[in-house]
């Protein structure tokens, strides 16, 4: 299991708080999330999307696409 330790990039605060609200503090969380869903929650706006997207991508992985159902 991971520490449990919050490795989201540098998004800024009011996003960074409504992931955290939201329970996610693990990039790895956010492949099971889409954009849209990301999108809808408060504080969360498309230049946080933007940065979470390049960094998931640095890593191999991506939001959840919205076709997955």
């Amino acid at each position: 299991m991971g520490t449990g330790e919050n490795d989201l990039p540098n998004i800024g605060a009011p996003a960074r708080g409504a992931l955290g609200n939201a329970g996610y503090t693990r990039l790895e969380q956010l492949t099971d999330v889409t954009e849209a869903e990301l999108l809808a929650l408060h504080g969360v706006g498309p230049k946080a999307v933007r940065i979470l997207r390049e960094t998931l991508a640095g890593r191999g992985l991506s939001f959840r696409s919205s076709r997955d159902g």
